[in-house]
């Protein structure tokens, strides 16, 4: 990374900024500890309800496929939807997890005000924030601090160290013990953070993966159950920075339709890392190829370990994260569209990370 120079602006900073982001979010998941076994003890029963919006509300793919995966069921929807037309759900039976990276957005904020007002029969709120001094945290039952640091533009660091909290939230409410969870959380971490070292080693990558886009005019990304968050926060991120439309889809549902999109105008992105559906995966990416679709394809085979992923592939169609933990896989998988987001920002003559018509905080509805 120090060869792309002294950090030319914000966005590309805190884009090399997330391996140490993950690391302090282990850690401090670690300090933590104590309110895990107060959430398991008090979870105990109680229906399970993930909400946030934007890349708070993507980061919750993993934790929800993690709990499927130990046989419990969790509902996810995002706190608007929650908020204006599923309000009524949100009992003292529930658990209502939410996540918001700055703890004031603005969907976010009501709804744990609202959930808070007549306490009794209101569910138990649990937080998961960068920092617990903001208006989510305090009317919170437990709050989570991600500790992922200052960040001003797209979601970077703040996405990865969530998605941390989240499989230590997730993990401990699946094994039921939190001791078997965060203890291993660090080194787990770890792996992840060397992952994306690999990624931000190559100073060429932006720029092939920008050369890979080319000028095809559609762009989609695709990804199943926890690779679903490196999906849509990937195309959210290249919406920010860029300005340009991305489509993120769950992988299956391509077929159904948006098949018809296969040609040489469309570029697809497919996270093929869930072992369950990596072949399906792997030939959709096949398929697309033959229409003359740009192919980028992101695997978890670790048969590239050691070496920065694209030297070892020979081409910029494959790049490995290598076998990482399914739940914060995602930070890693993510990696190439944000360098993918940066070189196009500056490509297309806009400031790296600088939002024009939105913000890095949604304050009003």
């Amino acid at each position: 990374m120090k060869s792309l120079g002294n950090f030319p602006d914000p966005f590309i900073a805190e884009i090399a900024g997330q391996p140490d982001a993950l690391r302090r979010a282990a850690v401090g998941i670690q300090d933590q500890a104590p309110a895990l076994d107060e959430v398991l003890r008090r979870a105990a029963g109680r229906t399970l309800v993930f909400t946030g919006m934007g890349s708070s509300y993507d980061a919750c793919y993993p934790a929800i496929a993690q709990l499927a995966q130990a046989g419990i069921a969790a509902i996810h929807v995002d706190a608007a939807e929650l908020l204006h037309f599923r309000g009524r759900i949100l009992g003292a039976h529930v658990v209502l997890v939410a996540v918001s990276q700055s703890g004031e957005s603005a969907e976010v904020v009501r709804l744990v005000e609202q959930a808070r007002t007549g306490a009794a029969e209101g569910p138990m709120v649990v937080t998961v924030t960068n920092g617990t001094e903001n208006r989510v945290a305090s009317v919170a039952d437990l709050a989570f601090d991600t500790r992922a640091g200052d960040e001003t533009g797209p979601s970077t660091m703040t996405f990865a160290a969530s998605l941390v909290a989240l499989s230590a939230l997730g993990g401990t409410l699946a094994a039921r013990s939190t001791s078997a969870t965060v203890e291993g959380l660090p080194a787990s971490a770890e792996l992840v953070a060397l992952s994306i070292e690999r990624f931000l080693a190559d100073p060429d990558l932006p720029d092939r993966l920008a050369r890979w886009l080319g000028d095809r005019p559609t762009l989609v990304i695709l990804g199943r159950g926890p690779a679903r968050a490196a999906a849509e926060m990937g195309a959210l991120t290249i919406k920010e920075a860029v300005g340009i439309p991305v489509e993120s889809l769950q992988t299956g549902q391509f077929r159904h339709g948006p098949l018809e999109l296969a040609g040489p105008e469309l570029a697809a992105i497919v996270i093929a890392t869930e072992p369950e559906t990596a072949e399906l995966d792997l030939a959709l990416g096949r398929e697309l190829a033959e229409t003359g679709a740009g192919t980028l394809t992101i695997t978890a085979s670790g048969d590239l370990e050691g070496a920065p992923p694209s030297h070892r592939a020979g081409h910029i169609e494959r790049l490995d994260i290598g076998p990482l933990d399914r739940t914060l896989a995602p930070a890693a998988s993510i990696v190439p569209a944000q360098l993918l987001a940066w070189r196009l920002s500056i490509l297309r003559g806009r400031s790296p990370g600088a939002y024009y018509r939105a913000a890095k905080v949604t304050t009003r509805e």
